[in-house]
C-alpha cells in the first residue's frame, strides 16, 4: 500500500506563507511538518509526496530520491500534508490499521483515508492539484477523531510551537558537548545543553539551559556575549551575532543569522535578521531580511486577543501574542515597524516611516503610505542576488515559481 501525503484545498488558506513551498514545508517546533514525520518514521515505511504542480519541478530538484505527484499502487493510504506527526500519526501510518474505503475525520479535516488510486487520479493518471476532500470523505465512510493536531490556520505554526520545541527537544543528545567552546563562555546546567562537532560558542556567549534546553547544531556559531536560554535551538550552519538575546522558544534555521532580541519565534533557513530591534512571535521566512532596528509588536496594549487582515478579512486568532508572519523573500528596511499579527506577502519591500498595513500584498512595494505592485523582473533579479550571497544560484525551476505566484498575485491583487 503506497503512502501519500497529500496537499488539500485548505492549504490555500495558508498562503503567502506556503506561496514557494508544501504545506508541509512550513516549520512548527525546530523540524518542517515533513522533516517530523521522515524522523518519526525512520524509514519504516516509504513516504510519497503530493503537492502542487507549479511547486512539483522545484521541489524535485531539491529532493530527486522522493516519489512526487505519482501513483504507484492501487491500494494508497492518504496523510494530511497539514498533520503535525504525532504517536497517533504514526500508529495510523505504520500499522495499517485502517480499513479499505475509510476515512478518519476530525472535525472537518480529513486527516487519513484508504482509497483506491481511482479516487485521487484522472483518466490521465495525474492526480488533482489539489485534493478536495469533502468530495472524497463524501464517497467514503468515515469516522470522527479527536486529539491529532494540524495546521488550520496561519497562525497555527506559532500557537503550536512551544509545545512542539519541547516534543523536537526530545530526539535531541542533551548534555553532549562535542564543539568549540570558549573557556569564557558559560554553559549552564550543561545535562540540558546539546553543541554538536563543528559548532562554535565564543568568548563570553551565555548558554542557560536551567529553563529549558538549548542546542547548537553543526557548523552554528554564537558570538562574543550573545544569550541564549529557555528552549532555542540553531539549526546547522546558522549564525547569532554578538550581544543578541535569544530566549523563550526560538529557532534559528540552517544558515540563518539572527541578532537583537528574539522571542517565541522561528526563522526559516537562509533569512537574514542581523541586527539589533525586537522580533517577537514571528514567523520569518526563508531569503527574508529585516533590516537594523526593524521591530515587531506581539502584544496589543490592551492584552486582548489579536486579530490578522487576511484577503482583507478580519481573523480572529486568539492569541495573546502575535507578531510578524513573513513569506519567503519579504525584506523590510532600516527602522521599520510592524504591528500585531501583521501578515507580508511573497517577496514584498516594506519601507518608509510609520506602522504598514498589517496585511502587505505579494510582490508589493512601500510602506505607511501605500504600495504599488513591485515588478516581477526587478524581484526575481533581487532574490538572484540574495540567493548568490549565500552561493546557491537560483535554478530555472525556483524563477518558474516565483514567477507563478507573481503572475497569480497580479491576477486578484489587492493593492492599498
Amino acid at each position: 500500500m503506497q503512502v501519500i501525503v497529500f496537499e488539500d484545498i485548505r492549504v490555500l488558506e495558508l498562503k503567502p506563507l506556503v506561496n514557494l513551498k508544501p504545506v508541509y514545508g512550513l516549520y512548527t517546533g525546530f523540524r518542517s511538518l515533513q522533516a517530523k514525520l521522515e524522523h518519526s518514521i525512520k524509514g519504516r515505511v516509504k513516504l510519497t509526496w503530493h503537492l502542487r504542480r507549479y511547486l512539483a519541478p522545484y521541489y524535485a530538484e531539491q529532493h530527486p530520491a522522493l516519489v512526487i505527484n505519482k501513483v504507484e499502487e492501487d491500494e494508497v493510504l492518504l496523510v494530511n500534508g497539514r498533520l503535525v506527526c504525532s504517536e497517533a500519526v504514526m500508529a495510523m501510518i505504520t500499522e495499517s490499521a485502517i480499513e479499505p474505503g475509510k476515512a478518519y475525520l476530525q472535525e472537518d479535516d480529513l486527516l487519513f483515508a484508504r482509497v483506491h488510486r481511482r479516487f485521487i487520479e484522472d483518466e490521465r493518471g495525474l492526480m488533482p492539484d489539489l485534493i478536495d476532500t469533502s468530495r472524497l470523505a463524501a464517497e467514503l465512510a468515515s469516522e470522527s477523531v479527536t486529539g491529532f493536531r494540524i495546521i488550520r490556520h496561519i497562525w497555527d505554526v506559532i500557537a503550536f510551537h512551544p509545545d512542539e520545541m519541547l516534543r523536537d527537544a526530545e530526539t535531541l543528545e542533551l548534555g553532549h558537548i562535542a564543539g568549540n567552546v570558549h573557556p569564557s563562555a558559560a554553559l549552564v546546567n550543561p545535562s540540558n545543553i546539546y553543541v554538536a562537532p563543528g559548532a562554535v560558542v565564543r568568548a563570553g556567549a551565555v548558554l542557560d539551559a536551567d529553563d529549558g534546553f538549548v542546542a547548537v547544531g553543526e557548523g552554528a556559531i554564537v558570538d562574543p556575549l550573545a544569550v541564549l536560554m529557555q528552549n532555542v535551538c540553531l539549526a546547522p550552519r546558522s549564525r547569532v551575532k554578538s550581544g543578541a538575546n535569544l530566549y523563550s522558544n526560538v529557532y534559528v534555521g540552517t544558515a540563518s543569522k539572527i541578532g537583537g532580541e528574539v522571542e517565541g519565534s522561528i526563522i526559516e533557513p537562509f533569512a537574514n535578521k542581523q541586527h539589533d530591534g525586537f522580533l517577537g512571535h514571528s514567523y520569518i521566512s526563508s531569503w527574508c531580511n529585516l533590516g537594523a532596528g526593524t521591530n515587531t509588536s506581539d502584544l496589543k496594549n490592551n492584552y486582548s486577543p489579536i486579530k490578522l487582515l487576511l484577503n482583507g478579512r478580519d481573523e480572529m486568532t486568539g492569541l495573546q501574542f502575535l507578531g510578524l508572519l513573513m513569506a519567503d523573500h519579504g525584506k523590510s528596511s532600516i527602522n521599520s515597524m510592524f504591528n500585531t499579527g501583521t501578515v507580508v506577502g511573497t517577496a514584498a519591500n516594506v519601507f518608509n516611516a510609520g506602522f504598514p498595513p498589517k496585511e502587505v500584498s505579494s510582490f508589493s512595494w512601500g510602506g505607511s503610505a501605500g504600495f504599488e505592485p513591485y515588478a516581477i523582473e526587478k524581484a526575481v533579479e533581487t532574490a538572484k542576488k540574495v540567493m548568490a550571497r549565500r552561493n546557491i544560484l537560483m535554478s530555472s525551476a525556483y524563477e518558474s515559481m516565483l514567477r507563478f505566484v507573481a503572475a497569480a498575485q497580479s491576477r486578484d491583487s489587492l493593492f492599498v
